[in-house]
């Protein structure tokens, strides 16, 4: 969590206790966005072992920012087995849509959730980036985060989506760095093409 952000308990319970009801109310009407619905998704793995990003071909574990990974149910990123990794949280987004477009059933997918780890921001050439966390429980399932978007946080490739556990934290670092908080059904290729 980020130590430099102000928050009240009162607004963080209010926010958390508002967005897990919209989370179980989306989950509920659309039988588990992000998932096939049929049953329990495959654990997140790590990302630390030098694997290259399915979007850009990037070593992930030499980037700053968020991380993805997406299982699908019957088929499989080029090249080589389940997850498809991604040194972006955008990336990961982009693909997700792209393969729900060639009719890749999702089975899970998972990104950097900032509530959980300590993360740092640091200036490289005028610049302000979030750092990497791509062990396998910094992650969290997509449909269970919500995303800050449009602030001047970069991560490995430009501005990327932050994304958070806890509500507070997301509304948080939105105040503190100009950004708004989208949840996972309002991401789409305009979002991503704005960010």
């Amino acid at each position: 969590m980020c130590h430099d952000c102000d928050r009240t308990v009162a607004r963080r319970t209010v926010l958390s206790a508002v967005g897990a009801a919209g989370v179980a109310a989306t989950a509920g009407c659309l039988g588990g966005v992000g998932t096939d619905g049929g049953g329990d998704a495959p654990e997140a793995l790590a990302l630390t072992g030098g694997e290259q990003c399915d979007a850009c071909g990037m070593v992930i574990d030499q980037h700053p920012g968020p991380a993805g990974q997406l299982f699908y149910a019957d088929h499989s990123p080029e090249g080589h087995d389940n997850p498809a990794r991604f040194c972006s949280a955008w990336e990961t987004f982009s693909y997700a849509l792209d393969r729900e477009d060639d009719g890749w059933r999702l089975a899970g997918g998972y990104l950097t959730d900032y509530s959980t780890v300590e993360y740092d921001l640091f200036d490289d050439g005028g610049k302000t980036f979030i750092s990497a966390h791509l062990d396998a429980d910094a992650f969290a399932p997509m449909d269970d985060l919500v995303y800050v978007v449009g602030t001047d946080v970069n991560g490995s490739m430009g501005r990327d989506f932050v994304p958070f556990s806890d509500d507070g934290d997301a509304e948080a670092f939105a105040d503190a760095h100009d950004g708004t908080v989208y949840e996972r059904d309002e991401i789409s290729r305009d979002l991503i093409a704005r960010r």
